[in-house]
């Protein structure tokens, strides 16, 4: 059995996916920001008779995902895999440290989780980062905080950025643990999905199937820094561009300053 961290647990895809991997007996680790809404979901998880523990953290504050990651680095149980489920799309706060919070928390926190949290995991363990099938150019000056974007603008840049980055991750990291972007599928049944395009959705077990099957499966051994498109049911092909390079880099810049 996996020691497995979960962020965004608390609701959709993230509390699915952790039931899921809580019945089939894996040990977990559970984020949200809601204090609250997570004993309510940790009690419910440990009802499949898994190790259940939390982790409450704001992960548009970089130093509150520094944080986190220390406290799980330092955890007794090693950490074998983990999910950076969490993301934003419509927001009342659409600002958060200087930059737009689907940079901060979709591509900056799972970055930083991963930086600080690989050196603590097995070589074989897994890092997966939730991309999605909607992408676009990255803005440099958006990411950096000097241009504003809509809504849209905003999520499909963010999703493009940690799939740009999560590829030179792995490529620098060749030896584990592997490295994944992942759109788990697209418009699925969740309340971003409901709020965002006004849409119930597609059947949530979609994105809960991919999800366990790429941090467990011997499938996805040999694919770390590829981005896994599961609409088209492949692994998508690389992105050799000079401007990926610069936005990854870019990323690894702004992961220095925390």
């Amino acid at each position: 059995m996996k020691t497995i961290l979960i962020t965004g647990a608390t609701q959709g895809l993230g509390r699915a996916t952790a039931q899921a991997l809580a019945e089939q007996g894996h040990a977990l680790i559970v984020h949200g920001r809601d204090a609250a809404k997570l004993a309510d979901v940790a009690r419910d998880l440990r009802r499949t008779g898994a190790t259940i523990t939390t982790e409450v953290a704001n992960l548009s504050d970089p130093a509150e995902v520094a944080a986190m990651a220390r406290r799980v680095g330092q955890s007794p149980a090693r950490i074998d895999v983990l999910i950076n489920n969490a993301g934003v799309f419509k927001t009342a706060r659409t600002e958060a440290g200087g930059r737009d919070v689907r940079f901060a928390v979709n591509t900056l926190a799972s970055a930083l989780l991963a930086a600080r949290l690989a050196p603590e995991m097995p070589r074989d363990g897994r890092i997966l980062h939730l991309s999605s099938a909607a992408q676009a150019p990255v803005d440099l000056q958006a990411l950096n905080g000097a241009r504003k974007l809509t809504d849209m603008e905003a999520y499909a840049q963010s999703k493009l950025a940690i799939t740009l980055w999560n590829q030179r991750f792995g490529d620098a990291h060749p030896d584990g643990p592997v490295s994944l972007a992942v759109n788990p599928g697209s418009l699925l049944a969740t309340r971003m999905v409901r709020e965002g395009f006004g849409t119930s959705g597609n059947d949530l077990n979609i994105g809960v199937d991919i999800l366990t099957r790429a941090a467990l499966s011997p499938d996805f051994a040999q694919a770390t820094g590829r981005y896994y498109d599961n609409d088209a049911r492949r692994l998508a092909p690389r992105y050799d561009d000079a401007t990926a390079t610069q936005v990854a880099a870019q990323i690894d810049a702004l992961l220095a300053q925390f």
